[in-house]
């Protein structure tokens, strides 16, 4: 496989980011709105999810770039199983283009494509070749890129000119070998579904190349979950117990510093396979919801968020759906967390 191939760039490390991860199941107009409030509020970054049989995120993230005028955008993350890297790279130049260079590129293996026949082999093979791939592209040489899974005919170059011929990068996943490609080829690393401030370190080691390596900091870790912020603590966490239950069933066996009884997964796994995520949630302690979801007052949100800040992440992700309304949690993330949060790396 041929190496020499431009990456898109590592992003500048700087002070602790803080971002909103929106679910692409809304109207054109609502994501207008939401970034614009959100880049009013000071969020640093709007990130939309690539979830199976939801909007595809390039929609949402024109609509919100064409609101907004600083905050970073991208897609967290676009699927190199589901899209052949060609049609990522672009997407992520649009988007590029569209925001004036304020885009980055996420990408990673995904889960739940089993149920549209899609199959995952050789993972690292696919996010390694993404990179690759795309960067080539986006770079404007000719000299192709030759890999085991995406082939770049030599001479085959874009149409048109990308706004940037680098667009920085994050990878999306749990996963220690992938961390480690992403020490070498990313900017950044999403864990998804997690507010566990022990995972950050779990997963800078990784980046480093395992469990005894030092911890890197070379590559920002951005550490994202389901969040429900309202004055009334007690409906939010139940909220936000329904909302993490699908996530849960995924992501909690990932989580190497938690050991989540098999009973009560099996149960959540059980009642979410059958639409029953009210039930799935009901089964979820306070202390297991604290480790997959931001939940709570403005107040208990914002301790959660530091927790995971003073763990040394680069970037909080708040996700969908925000509050009991879209509008409700962007407004109270943005006036009453925010201003909790101590955010200096």
């Amino acid at each position: 496989m041929t190496d020499g191939a431009p990456h898109p760039t590592r992003r500048p490390r700087k002070g602790v980011e803080i971002g909103l991860g929106l679910q692409s199941d809304k109207r054109p107009e609502d994501y207008a709105r939401l970034a614009a409030r959100a880049e009013e509020h000071g969020f640093d970054v709007l990130s939309v999810f690539g979830d199976l049989m939801y909007q595809p995120p390039i929609f949402p993230l024109l609509e919100m770039a064409r609101a907004t005028s600083r905050v970073r955008l991208g897609a967290a993350c676009w699927n190199p199983y589901s899209m052949h890297p060609y049609e990522i790279a672009g997407q992520v130049a649009a988007l590029d283009l569209a925001s004036s260079g304020r885009a980055y590129l996420g990408l990673a293996r995904g889960t739940w494509l089993g149920d549209v026949g899609i199959g995952q082999p050789r993972p690292l093979a696919h996010i390694r070749e993404a990179v690759g791939f795309i960067g080539a592209l986006l770079s404007g040489a000719d000299d192709g890129y030759e890999g085991e899974v995406f082939r770049l005919a030599p001479g085959t170059r874009l149409r048109y000119r990308p706004h940037r011929p680098e667009i920085p990068v994050l990878i999306g996943t749990w996963g220690a070998r992938t961390a480690a490609l992403a020490g070498r080829v990313a900017g950044e690393l999403k864990i998804g579904g997690s507010a566990n401030p022990a995972m950050v370190d779990v997963m800078r080691r990784r980046i480093a190349g395992g469990p005894d390596a030092e911890p890197a900091d070379h590559v920002g870790v951005v550490v994202g979950a389901v969040t429900v912020v309202d004055e009334d603590g007690a409906r939010a966490r139940a909220h936000a117990r329904t909302e993490v239950a699908m996530y849960l069933a995924v992501v909690a066996e990932l989580d190497p510093t938690v050991d989540v009884p098999a009973d009560l997964l099996a149960g959540v796994k059980e009642r979410v396979a059958r639409g029953d995520s009210e039930g799935a949630g009901k089964l979820i302690p306070d202390e297991l919801l604290d480790l997959f979801a931001f939940s709570g007052t403005p107040e208990q949100v914002a301790a959660q968020a530091q927790a995971v800040i003073d763990a040394g992440a680069s970037r909080v992700e708040f996700g969908t759906p925000h509050g009991l309304t879209d509008d409700d949690g962007v407004d109270l993330l943005g006036s009453r967390v925010l201003p909790l949060l101590n955010r200096r790396s």
